[in-house]
């Protein structure tokens, strides 16, 4: 099945994708989004545009300065731009490409924590449901599918063995000249993850209706597989 027979043969859908750090949500989501010719957008690096705003503008040093940070929302500006060269979307804050500067680990460690507060989630939520207004849309998160986009189509919860998880994070910021160790990102992970799954507001968790899809041990194509054959159901 190829894009152009999903988009002439049907309506488009909203396909909802959340699950832990490290999955590949964002990976899979692009991925799904160019087959199908459908908008994709990562809203864990939303999250973390607000972070590294809140950093450079002092909200955030030993600890989160919770009202600055709040009252810092109204100048943050986000858009996601195509990137020929990556074949993929870089996110601006503020007119400014931060892709790369929003996957650093003093960012990673500040992000679930700056996820947690209300005001945060409430004006990016908005934002993001205004990007999905029109459906034909991939979504990654946290509370895509329990919050963000209730009723959408297809709901996925991606998930992994946290020793997976942890070396594929420790591989990409290898890649990027990052220092940090493998036991600092597996520490980090560890953390996010509780952080995630026990906030008071919009807590990671599998939407009743969402099917799972553990990639451990999967290839990027035999995910795709895996995809298509449950979006063929709405086609």
């Amino acid at each position: 099945m190829n894009s152009s027979t999903v988009n002439s043969s049907a309506s488009k859908i909203t396909i909802a994708i959340d699950g832990f750090s490290s999955c590949g949500k964002s990976t899979f989501a692009r991925e799904i989004a160019a087959r199908l010719g459908y908008i994709f957008v990562d809203t864990g690096a939303m999250y973390r545009a607000v972070t590294l705003f809140g950093l450079r503008q002092g909200a955030i040093t030993t600890q989160i300065d919770t009202p600055k940070l709040i009252a810092l929302l109204p100048k943050v500006q986000l858009t996601f731009r195509f990137n020929p060269a990556r074949g993929a979307s870089d996110l601006y804050l503020n007119d400014e490409n931060v892709e790369s500067q929003i996957r650093s680990l003093e960012v990673s460690d500040w992000v679930s924590r700056v996820s947690q507060i209300g005001a945060v989630r409430t004006y990016l939520v908005h934002l993001q449901q205004e990007m999905g207004r029109h459906k034909g849309i991939v979504m990654d998160g946290r509370d895509i599918g329990t919050v963000v986009f209730p009723d959408a189509e297809l709901k996925i919860f991606m998930t992994a063995d946290p020793q997976v998880r942890a070396q594929r994070r420790y591989r990409e910021l290898q890649a990027k000249g990052d220092p940090t160790s493998l036991e600092e990102v597996a520490r980090n992970l560890r953390e996010r993850d509780e952080a995630d799954q026990h906030r008071e507001i919009s807590p990671l968790r599998q939407a009743q209706d969402a099917v799972v899809l553990d990639n451990s041990h999967m290839t990027v194509e035999q995910q795709m597989e895996w995809v298509m054959q449950r979006v063929a159901v709405w086609m």
